[in-house]
């Protein structure tokens, strides 16, 4: 019998340390080790000379190091979500469902941006490309970039590399909707209770708009958080067609 009553179960325990350390870790490294964490595990786009494919796997641990509300924030969300669902689901379930729709966040983000990388180099030639590659990260260190607002583009998409378990915590999220669609949720900014499932729609679809409007200064992987919501709906669906309720 699963125990439905743990306030903080194993995984999401575990969970939320390692994040932790890998956070603590991104904030020590660069002043003793002169490393810099997020160029080896955050997760760059595939023609970037710093993509790698373990990628997929650290950047659900790294987290914004200048802003702490990245982590809180999505630590907060996988405490309050994640924990029912480990209590319901059991720990291996909880993980694999965790990890399978982190992995599918940073798949669809990494489509999404390789759409727009050749949508855009189209309109400049290969030295200069090969330029960005090469040079574009170190202007960017350096609180710069390209004046002219394709090659500016491209090389945000190929030099700042995505970090955050945001497309994990969204998975969650979903889940917690499907599961217990008429649980009321109170928000801060509302007066009045919102049934899980409207909230749930309602921010699938402000990501979804927020994703195509793609503001400029806006540095929130959208399709990442839809890409996370879509592989769980999946999963979901596939379990529940096989019957799959335990491991």
């Amino acid at each position: 019998m699963i125990n439905t009553s743990r306030l903080l179960p194993t995984v999401v325990k575990n969970l939320m340390i390692i994040n932790g350390l890998f956070f603590l870790a991104s904030l020590t490294f660069p002043k003793t080790f002169s490393i810099d964490l997020f160029e080896f595990l955050g997760l760059y786009s595939i023609g970037s000379e710093n993509f790698k494919p373990f990628q997929f796997f650290t950047h659900l641990f790294m987290h914004s190091n200048t802003n702490f509300g990245h982590i809180f924030s999505n630590m907060f969300m996988l405490w309050m979500f994640g924990s029912v669902l480990e209590n319901v689901w059991g720990p291996k379930k909880f993980l694999t469902y965790y990890l399978i729709t982190g992995l599918g966040a940073g798949f669809l983000h990494l489509m999404v941006n390789q759409y727009q990388i050749i949508s855009l180099q189209g309109q400049i030639d290969t030295e200069t490309l090969n330029a960005i590659v090469r040079e574009g990260r170190d202007i960017l260190f350096r609180g710069q970039n390209y004046s002219d607002p394709v090659l500016g583009q491209l090389n945000l998409l190929y030099n700042i590399p995505t970090v955050g378990a945001s497309g994990a915590v969204f998975g969650v999220l979903l889940a917690f909707g499907m599961l217990f669609p008429n649980t009321n949720l109170y928000l801060m900014f509302l007066p009045i209770p919102i049934k899980a499932k409207y909230f749930v729609m309602a921010y699938g679809a402000f990501e979804l708009y927020a994703g195509f409007e793609n503001s400029p200064g806006d540095n929130v992987a959208h399709f990442a958080h839809l890409g996370g919501m879509l592989f769980g709906y999946v999963l979901i669906k596939y379990w529940d067609r096989n019957q799959f309720r335990q491991f």
